[in-house]
Parts: C-alpha cells; structure tokens; sequence
C-alpha cells in the first residue's frame, strides 16, 4: 500500500511545486510507482514544472463525476518511467468539488502507486483543507525569509490534524552567504516552526534555464539542487542521507 505526502506552504514562491515535480522524479528513478496530483484548482502550474505542459486531458474532477477513471487521467511522463501527472480542474472553483469524493479518491491511488505527493496550493484556505484531506504526511517548504518563516509556523499549526511525527520541513533556495550575514541558520528555520528537518536545497540559479527548455533538473547534468532533491526522495524512501552543505 502506498502513501500520500501533501506538498504545502504558507506563501507562494517557496519553490512548492518545483519541490513536488523533482522529489516526484526522484522517486521514480528510484524505481517507485509515483503520482504528482496538482490540487491547485485553478491556478495549476505542476505540468509546467514537470515538463509535461498540455499533457493531461482531464483533470481529477473527471473521476470524481464518473467521466473517466485514474488510469485514463493520470498522464504517464514522456521521458520518466514510473512518474504520473494528475493535473487539477481550472474552470471551477474549490467550492464547486465534492469534498468527500476527493477524499475517497486516495484509497485507490495508494493501491496503485508508491508514493502520491499533493501540490497543495499556497496558503491555508479551502484549497489547502481540499488538498490535506486525504495526506498520510505532509512536507512543509519554506524560505529563510522573514516573512516565509512566520508563514510556516502558522501553517505547521493547521497540519496538527495530521498523524503525529507525519510532518516535516524542507527549507529551499539557502544561501550561505545570505545566512551568514542576516545571523540565520537552519536552525532558526526549525524552531520557528518545531518541525523536524527533512532536507536543505541550495539555490540553483540553473533551475529556471532548463525550466525554459522543458528539461526536467533531474535529468541534467546538475549538481546543486538535483543533488538536494535525490537525497531528500531517498529519506522519503527511508534511507538514511547525510544533508548536504550550503555553499
């Protein structure tokens, strides 16, 4: 039986979605039948970050009414075995999706795949109880900032209705250099929010090049950010992986 991990923020530009289409690529290579499923209705933007923009047909309210199954509307990748795309409405608002249909969705998604992560929608509206309804453990992405940290800290409060010991951090796009000069560290991220650490991804000026060429990270030759998001699916799978220096 698979597991489902819910994606979630308290702002936007936290890099959540890049977060959701790498670790999901992760993942897959490591041989894991895995389903990224957008929950940010109307809004998506996960098929960009997965190279797969115009890929998915329909979205997940066709299963829910009854237009076509899971396997009909979860879009194989093109160039990764194992990784699916399953993309969220953008004609209809939250309001308009059947809330306990959405949740009875998840039992046969862990049944067909591994690992299913959720790219919850920034934020702790409806979008985002839609989006954790049906989460066996959630990953909380934040930034150094400010503005980001106190963000998290609010969000972390509302993933109490998670099971305990299900929720963890990932603090994307650190600097150093910034760290050093603002007196931050990791630390600061994690007792801001009292939430375990479960991985540190560098800032990759590279990330939006080969997102402007429809080339998945994981599949460059990359050695930055790819690095952090393979070594963050492999703690995922239950491996045990050093975190890796912020340069």
């Amino acid at each position: 039986m698979g597991q489902t991990i819910v994606v979630v923020s308290g702002k936007g530009g936290t890099g959540k979605t890049s977060f959701t289409a790498n670790v999901g690529m992760g993942l897959a290579m490591l041989g894991h039948a895995t389903l990224c499923l957008d929950c940010d209705v109307g809004l998506r933007n996960l098929d960009i970050a997965m190279a797969m923009t115009d890929c998915a047909v329909m979205d997940f309210t066709d299963i829910l009414t009854g237009n076509c199954t899971l396997e009909e509307a979860a879009v194989p990748h093109p160039k990764q075995h194992n990784l699916f795309l399953l993309t969220a409405p953008t004609r209809i608002g939250v309001s308009s999706i059947d809330k306990q249909a959405f949740r009875d969705l998840f039992p046969a998604i862990n049944e067909q795949y591994d690992y299913c992560l959720v790219d919850a929608p920034a934020g702790l509206g409806a979008g985002f109880q839609l989006a954790i309804s049906g989460a066996d453990r959630a990953v909380l992405v934040t930034t150094t900032e400010a503005s980001s940290l106190r963000d998290a800290q609010r969000t972390a409060m509302e993933l109490n209705v998670l099971p305990e010991n299900s929720v963890h951090m990932v603090v994307n796009r650190c600097r150093q250099k910034l760290l050093k000069s603002l007196h931050q560290t990791i630390d600061d991220a994690i007792d801001s929010t009292g939430l375990p650490l479960l991985g540190v991804i560098p800032e990759d000026e590279t990330m939006s090049l080969h997102a402007g060429r429809g080339v998945p990270l994981l599949m460059t030759n990359n050695d930055c950010a790819a690095r952090a998001y393979r070594n963050i699916a492999r703690r995922i799978n239950g491996q045990r992986t050093p975190l890796m220096k912020i340069r």
